[in-house]
């Protein structure tokens, strides 16, 4: 699939107890925190807050991280991912794409460490894992883009 030469794009990093959000475009090729909503038991919270996203935003592209270990391998929250990205596809109707996300909570949390945001940054580290996701997918040439 071919994206719009500008498109916007949301991204996730889907958790048991938050879902980080983040929202780019292919001008620019940059991506910028958006939300992080919080799961309950009821996912569909979470649904509802992401189905305003995508009506206010109208994304032409999903992206998902998926979680797998070091070495790449899949582990218990792939395969919740994966079910995450095939209900978006369905509840949405818009393609979604898989990012390997190796590393970017970690990331996220480091950042958030160094700039001393303590507690409070705990509200915006999946915010900035889902930045780091969508940045990669950005970043990737656009042949190797092809969700």
């Amino acid at each position: 699939m071919s994206l719009p030469a500008n498109a916007t794009i949301l991204a996730f990093d889907f958790g048991t107890r938050r879902i980080g959000v983040a929202v780019g475009n292919t001008i620019l090729r940059t991506a910028q925190p958006l939300a992080t909503l919080s799961i309950t038991r009821d996912d569909a919270h979470a649904l509802t807050a992401i189905r305003q996203l995508v009506e206010q935003w109208q994304p032409e592209l999903l992206v998902v991280g998926l979680p797998v270990h070091a070495d790449g391998t899949p582990h218990a929250m792939t395969r919740r991912a994966r079910r995450f990205a095939r209900d978006l596809e369905n509840e949405f109707a818009r393609p979604v794409r898989l990012v390997d996300e190796r590393y970017t909570t970690a990331a996220a949390a480091a950042s958030l460490r160094e700039s001393r945001a303590g507690r409070a940054g705990r509200a915006v580290r999946d915010e900035l894992a889902a930045q780091a996701i969508l940045q990669a997918f950005l970043d990737e040439p656009d042949e190797q883009r092809d969700p």
